[in-house]
């Protein structure tokens, strides 16, 4: 897998929109942490208003999140997914997102050799998904162009070239419905179990890859 700083780097959500954002890759607004309502929390809903998203930093597979529809469920929420967040992650920082409706959820299968060679493997859409767990994968995804297929293949590109990524990972974006608008969203910083989707499409074996690429192999072919 990738190395312990990719890791470090790309499994906190804010710093890796603060590496996507420095690849000019465009990302969902967020706050800086913020534990309960301080200048933070209040510049944000000042700019962006509701509904609005409370984060784990740390989390993944919705833990910690909470959707907040106006001030007063704002605070409780704030504390709720806090406590959560500490006991799943033992990280108990939390921020603010924009709430996008209606998103389509695509993520880029990218691998990365240690000689510079970065590639993506296409997308996986996981929009369907029950309680924030994604429940079908499919792929070509029935909603992107070619272009936009492209744009957002190089963006994912982009960030895990920002990292100096090695090895196997997955660079996921919401798509906004309404005007085809991407944002970064995360960085899974190892293979996850839908990687069989891509494998079947493309017919590359990517735990394969994983070793050879650990074992100081290069990639033998390119993005085209």
């Amino acid at each position: 897998g990738p190395t312990p700083e990719n890791m470090e780097a790309l499994g906190d959500k804010i710093r890796s929109k603060e590496l996507a954002q420095r690849a000019e890759v465009p990302v969902v607004p967020n706050s800086a942490p913020c534990e309960r309502i301080d200048t933070a929390a209040e510049e944000f809903v000042a700019t962006w208003g509701f509904p609005l998203l409370v984060k784990a930093a740390a989390g993944g597979g919705g833990r910690g999140m909470r959707l907040v529809c106006g001030l007063e469920e704002l605070a409780p929420a704030l504390e709720s997914a806090g406590r959560e967040a500490l006991a799943a992650f033992g990280d108990g920082r939390v921020f603010l997102e924009r709430y996008v409706p209606r998103p389509r959820h695509v993520e880029i299968q990218v691998l990365a050799d240690r000689f510079g060679n970065t590639v993506h493997l296409l997308e996986r859409d996981c929009s369907i998904q029950r309680r924030y767990q994604k429940i079908i994968e499919e792929t070509p995804s029935p909603t992107l162009t070619p272009e936009l297929r492209r744009r957002m293949g190089e963006a994912a590109v982009a960030v895990a070239r920002s990292a100096g990524y090695v090895n196997a990972g997955t660079v996921e974006f919401l798509l906004d419905s309404d005007n085809s608008q991407f944002y970064f969203l995360e960085m899974n910083t190892r293979l996850q179990v839908e990687h069989p989707v891509t494998e079947q499409v493309l017919g590359l074996d990517l735990v394969e890859w994983q070793v050879r690429i650990a074992s100081g192999e290069e990639l033998t072919f390119g993005q085209d």
